[in-house]
C-alpha cells in the first residue's frame, strides 16, 4: 500500500511527539562522550518559517542526527534574535506593542520548526528580547566597560529633522529619510562604541587556524580587518602651516601624485574650501556624498564623483604644488581619509582624473610597452616594472623601491613608514526601543557612572510610546530616564540608547551551553565542554560582521577567564540560496512557496530530502516541484518494501550464494558512500544516491517463499537502507524500524551501520573488450584476469570475430579490472 497523506500526518506527528515527551534530543554534559555542538544561525522570528529556513536547518538537522548515531554527545539548541527595527515597524502599523509582536512570531516560527521534525534541546530555548538574556548583555558591556574597551565619543548620523530620529543608511532613500520623504541630514551624536580593534592583530593572526572554513570567508574577514602596510606621507598645505597626511601601500609610485583627494568627511575639506569660489559647490558635494553608504562607495563599479576643493598641496618629494579634490571613492574610515593620487597606476585615479581631466605621470615603466605615453593609455598599469621619473630611484624595481623610498622618506622627515587597518571600532548604540539598554548614567556631579551590578537588569520599559518619530522611544519615558547617582545618590538620568542587535548575535551560542542559568551569563564547566561549536551553519551574508563580532567577544571572554578557546566556530558551511525561476524567493517578487503546503501535501521528509538531494548544500537550490514527486516516490519504494516484503524473526545462513554476495556487497557499498559523503564534508546528494542504489539491489534480490535465509538477508538490507535514511527522513524512519519490530529504541538513538571492506571485494568483475576503440563485447570474469586467461576468451566471442576478421593484430592491451582494447 502507498505511503498516503493520511499516512504522513499520522507517522509525522506521532514522531514528533514522541520526540518531544521523551526528550531524546536532550543534552547534558558528560565527559566520558566525545561532544559534537551542532548550531545554525538563529532567526530572527518574522513569523512563519520560509524555504530559505528550511534549508539551513535541515542541513544542520541531518548533520545533528548523524553524529548522534555515530555516538556523539550532539547538542543541537535553536532560539531567536528577537530585538530589532523591524518589531518596532510592526508595532506602528499594527498599533501593537513590539514584544507582544515578537513573541507572537516566535510561537508561529516554533510551530512551524516543530512540523519539520528538527532535533532540537527544546529546553535550551532562547530569545535575545528575554530579560534572563539581555540581563547578560548589560553585563557583558560593563565589564567592556571596566576595561576601556566600551567608550563614548561624537560621530556623524543620519539625522531626519522632520522624524526627529536616526536613520540607518539603508533607510535613507535618495537623500530623503524613508518615512516621512524630507531630505536627511549629518549630524554628530554622542554614541557608544565598542574597543575591537584592540584585537584586530589577534582577529587577523588566528584567521590563520580557522582551516575548516570556507577560504572565500576568511578572505572577506582578512579584507575588512584590512591590514596594510606601506607609509604615512606628509604634504604641506600651500599658503599655511596646515598638513595633510596621506597614507599610502605605494610609496613606489610617490613621484608620479598629481592630486590629492580627500574624503568628503575630511575635516580639511571645508577648510580649504572656506572663501574661495568652490566653497558652496564643496558643501553642496558633500551633502550628497555623506549620506550615500559606504559599499556604493568603495565599489568599482559606481562612477567616481568629486570637486576641486580650492586648494593645493606640496608633493614634499619634488617640491610640485598639485590641486586638492574632494572625492566619494575615498573614505575617512580607512587610512587617514586621504590619498595621493597616481593615475597611471591606480585604476580609480586614472577613471577619476579622466573623467575631470587631471594631470597625470608614468613613474613605473611597462617593459612591454616602454614609449607609451599617459595620453595613450586606455588603463592604469598595476603590474611590476622599473622607475622612472623617479629622480635618483629611477630604474630601481618598484618593489625594491617601495621599502627604500619609505625609508628615504622617513630619514628626510617627509613621511614615515607605517601600518594601517581599515578595521573601525563597533558603534552599537541605537536611537530605538526594542533592544537592550546600555546600562550607563549620567550625574552632573560624577559625569558617566556604571550601572551596578547588583541592579541589573535595566528593564525596558512596557509603556514608552513607539511612534517612530522624535528620537529614542526611552527618553520620553521619566520613570525610566530620572533615577539617582549610584555614587552620590544625586539626580542623574540615564542612557536612553539601546544596543545593536549584532550584540545579541555575538555571544548566543555560549549562552546555549547552559540556557536555564539564572546566576551568571553561563556556566563555565559547560562552556568548557561545549566549546567551541563543531559545525555553524549559514548564509554567507553573515561572512564579515557577524561571525567577526563573535570571535571579537569569543577572545574578550577568554581573556576575563569565562572560556578557553580563541575561536568561537571550529568549522563553518555557508548554505546556498533557495532560488524560483531563477531568482531567489521573496514576498516582493511573488516566488515564494510556503513550507506548510508542501508538508500538508508531501510530509516533512520529502521536503527534507528533496532539499538535501537537488543540491549540494553550499551551492544555490532551484526549486522544482517535479523533484518533490521524485522524492515522495522513493519515499514510498522503502515504505512499500518493509510494508509487503519484510518478515521478522528469519535468519541467515552461514553460506552465501552469488545473488547473496550481490546483496551484501551493494549494503556494504551503500553504508561506505554514506559514511564517506558525511565524514568528507557533507554531500547529501551523493549519500542518498548511495542508499538509492542500496534500494534498486533490495527490490531486485529474489525472496523464495519459505527460505528465512534469504528472507533474513533481505531484512539485514532493507534494515541498514532505513537506518541510513534515518537522518535524513527521521519520520518514515522511526516508523519503519517501528514497522519491523525495533521497539527496543527509536533509530536515531541505533547506532551507526558498519562495513566490512572484505564483502565490498567481489569474485568477478565486469569488463568490456575495444577495437580500435570502440566497445564490441562485454564479460563477467573472474577478478585480476590476465592476459593469458582473458585472449581466448575475448578473441573467440561472435562481435569480436566480426570486427577482426582478416585483419592483423597489432596490440591486445589489458588494463585490469575494466577493459580489454584491441588495435588491428
Amino acid at each position: 500500500m502507498p505511503y498516503t497523506t493520511n499516512d504522513i500526518r499520522r507517522v509525522e506527528e506521532k514522531w514528533q511527539s514522541y520526540w518531544e515527551t521523551h526528550k531524546i534530543f536532550k543534552a547534558e554534559m558528560n565527559e566520558k562522550k566525545q561532544k559534537y555542538y551542532v548550531l545554525e544561525m538563529f532567526p530572527y522570528p518574522s513569523g512563519k518559517i520560509h524555504m530559505g529556513h528550511v534549508r539551513n536547518y535541515t542541513i544542520a538537522d541531518v548533520i545533528a542526527r548523524y553524529k548522534m548515531m555515530r555516538g556523539f554527545n550532539v547538542l543541537h539548541p535553536m532560539g531567536y534574535d528577537a530585538f530589532g527595527q523591524p518589531a518596532e515597524n510592526a508595532a506602528i502599523k499594527r498599533g501593537v506593542s513590539p514584544s507582544e509582536w515578537t513573541y507572537k512570531c516566535i510561537d508561529d516560527m516554533r510551530i512551524g520548526l516543530k512540523k519539520m521534525g528538527f532535533s532540537y534541546d527544546w529546553d535550551r530555548e532562547l530569545a535575545t528580547c528575554d530579560t534572563s538574556y539581555y540581563t547578560w548583555n548589560q553585563w557583558i558591556f560593563l565589564k567592556m566597560a571596566e576595561r576601556g574597551l566600551a567608550y563614548k565619543k561624537a560621530s556623524p548620523v543620519n539625522w531626519c529633522p522632520s522624524c526627529a530620529t536616526t536613520l540607518a543608511n539603508e533607510e535613507v532613500i535618495d537623500g530623503a529619510c524613508w518615512r516621512c520623504k524630507n531630505q536627511v541630514e549629518q549630524k554628530d551624536l554622542d554614541q557608544w562604541y565598542l574597543k575591537i580593534t584592540h584585537y584586530a592583530d589577534e582577529l587577523l593572526e588566528d584567521l590563520k587556524k580557522l582551516n575548516n572554513w570556507p577560504s572565500r570567508v576568511v578572505a572577506m574577514q582578512e579584507n575588512w580587518i584590512g591590514k596594510s602596510f606601506g607609509a604615512d606621507i606628509y604634504f604641506k598645505v600651500k599658503g599655511s602651516d596646515a598638513m595633510i597626511t596621506v597614507f599610502t601601500t605605494r610609496p613606489d609610485t610617490i613621484f608620479g601624485a598629481t592630486y590629492v583627494t580627500l574624503a568628503p568627511e575630511h575635516p580639511m575639506v571645508r577648510k580649504l574650501a572656506k572663501g574661495t569660489a568652490q566653497e558652496a559647490a564643496v558643501e553642496a558635494f558633500i551633502k550628497k556624498s555623506i549620506n550615500v553608504s559606504k559599499s556604493p562607495r568603495m565599489s568599482g563599479e559606481e562612477r567616481k564623483e568629486g570637486v576641486f576643493t580650492g586648494g593645493y598641496a606640496v608633493n614634499p618629494v619634488n617640491g610640485e604644488t598639485i590641486p586638492v579634490w574632494t572625492g566619494d571613492y575615498v573614505l575617512m574610515g580607512y587610512g587617514t581619509g586621504a590619498i595621493m593620487a597616481v593615475p597611471t597606476h591606480d585604476q580609480r585615479d586614472f577613471e577619476f582624473a579622466r573623467e575631470h581631466k587631471l594631470p597625470m605621470r608614468i613613474v613605473i615603466q611597462d617593459p612591454a610597452n616602454k614609449d607609451i605615453t599617459p595620453e595613450q593609455m586606455t588603463q592604469a598599469y598595476v603590474d611590476e616594472g622599473l622607475l622612472v621619473n623617479s629622480a635618483h630611484f629611477d630604474g630601481t624595481p618598484n618593489e625594491e623601491a617601495k621599502q627604500k623610498i619609505a625609508q628615504w622618506m622617513e630619514k628626510g622627515h617627509m613621511g614615515r613608514v607605517s601600518v594601517h587597518w581599515r578595521l573601525r571600532d563597533w558603534l552599537i548604540s541605537r536611537q530605538r526601543y526594542w533592544g537592550t539598554p546600555i546600562p550607563m548614567i549620567y550625574c552632573t556631579g560624577c559625569g558617566i557612572v556604571p550601572v551596578p551590578y547588583a541592579d541589573l537588569p535595566i528593564k525596558l520599559p512596557e509603556n514608552a510610546p513607539i511612534t517612530g518619530e522624535g528620537g529614542s522611544p526611552l527618553a520620553k519615558v521619566p520613570e525610566f530616564v530620572n533615577v539617582k547617582c549610584p555614587n552620590c545618590g544625586g539626580e542623574a538620568r540615564r542612557e536612553t540608547d539601546t544596543m545593536a542587535t549584532f550584540f545579541d548575535s555575538s555571544w548566543y551560542f555560549l549562552r546555549y551551553c547552559s540556557a536555564r542559568n539564572d546566576r551568571e551569563i553561563f556556566d563555565a564547566k559547560e562552556a568548557k565542554y561545549w566549546m567551541p561549536v563543531d559545525q555553524y551553519i549559514g548564509g554567507i551574508e553573515h561572512a564579515i560582521l557577524h561571525l567577526l563580532y563573535s570571535r571579537f567577544f569569543t577572545k574578550f571572554l577568554k581573556d576575563i577567564g569565562m572560556v578557553d578557546v580563541p575561536e568561537p566556530f571550529d568549522r563553518l558551511l555557508t548554505q546556498g540560496m533557495v532560488l524560483k525561476d531563477g531568482e531567489v524567493m521573496s514576498k516582493s517578487k511573488g516566488n515564494v512557496v510556503d513550507p506548510d503546503e508542501v508538508i500538508a501535501k508531501f510530509g516533512a521528509d520529502t521536503l527534507r530530502m528533496f532539499i538535501l538531494f537537488a543540491a549540494p548544500p553550499e551551492d544555490q537550490l532551484e526549486w522544482n516541484p517535479a523533484g518533490l514527486e521524485g522524492n515522495w516516490r522513493f519515499i514510498n519504494r522503502v515504505w512499500n518494501s518493509v510494508e509487503t516484503r519484510y518478515a521478522k524473526g528469519a535468519v541467515a545462513g552461514a553460506v552465501l550464494d552469488a545473488q547473496d554476495k550481490k546483496l551484501e556487497f551493494e549494503r556494504h557499498g551503500a553504508v561506505k558512500k554514506v559514511t564517506d559523503s558525511m565524514e568528507g564534508g557533507f554531500k547529501f546528494n551523493t549519500a542518498i544516491s548511495g542508499v538509492m542504489v542500496l534500494v534498486n539491489a533490495v527490490d531486485k534480490y529474489k525472496v523464495t517463499v519459505g527460505n528465512a535465509h534469504q528472507q533474513a538477508m533481505y531484512n539485514r538490507a532493507i534494515e541498514t537502507a532505513v537506518q541510513l535514511l534515518a537522518p535524513f527522513i527521521p519520520h518514515a524512519a522511526e516508523e519503519l524500524w517501528q514497522m519491523m519490530g525495533k521497539t527496543d529504541r527509536t533509530v536515531a538513538g541505533v547506532a551507526w551501520p558498519t562495513y566490512d571492506e572484505a564483502a565490498l571485494k567481489t569474485d568477478t568483475v565486469k569488463m568490456v573488450a575495444q577495437v580500435n576503440g570502440k566497445v564490441r563485447a562485454e564479460f563477467e570474469v573472474p577478478c585480476d584476469a590476465d592476459e593469458a586467461y582473458l585472449r581466448p576468451i575475448v578473441l573467440a566471442d561472435e562481435s569480436v570475430q566480426r570486427h577482426i576478421a582478416g585483419k592483423e593484430i597489432k596490440k591486445f592491451i589489458v588494463v585490469k579490472n575494466k577493459l580489454v582494447s584491441i588495435v588491428i
